[in-house]
């Protein structure tokens, strides 16, 4: 069983989402845990791997792309589809259904904007977790 936290942003758009992903994994990151962002697609990994290193003046966050053939265990990874991450402590999703991965993890951060189509996945993703027998909690930002 899981703990799973939804983040309700009030903003709209899946930039929202993204940035709100780094801040979240550099806090965890320096909680010394390891963090796993799950996206939708390639493309979408790569524009978060950009993010990471520019989303605020100043911030580190050593992350690599899962499967970019890098040999050293970065803190924070990024994936989509079956990759497989290495073991952690937090997956942060950004897909829009709940990753088979996420049975791997303790804790699961699920980012919701405004825009309709975001809440109405998150719905069917909350009941998925309710119906797991997961620890859900929800965050008004």
């Amino acid at each position: 069983m899981a703990r799973v936290d939804f983040y309700v942003l009030k903003q709209a758009g899946p930039d929202a989402r993204r940035r709100f992903a780094c801040r979240l994994a550099e806090k965890a990151y320096r909680l010394d845990n390891r963090v796993h962002i799950h996206t939708t697609s390639p493309s979408d990994a790569e524009h978060l791997d950009e993010l990471l290193w520019t989303f605020r003046d100043g911030s580190f966050v050593p992350h690599r792309l899962l499967g970019a053939g890098e040999d050293d265990e970065a803190p924070v990874t990024i994936g989509f589809g079956d990759a497989e991450p290495p073991a952690g402590e937090l997956l942060i999703n950004l897909a829009d259904e709940v990753p088979a991965i996420a049975t791997a993890f303790a804790r699961i951060a699920e980012l919701v904007t405004s825009d309709d189509d975001c809440r109405a996945k998150s719905r069917q993703r909350f009941a998925a977790y309710r119906d797991n027998g997961d620890e859900i909690d929800t965050h008004q930002l």
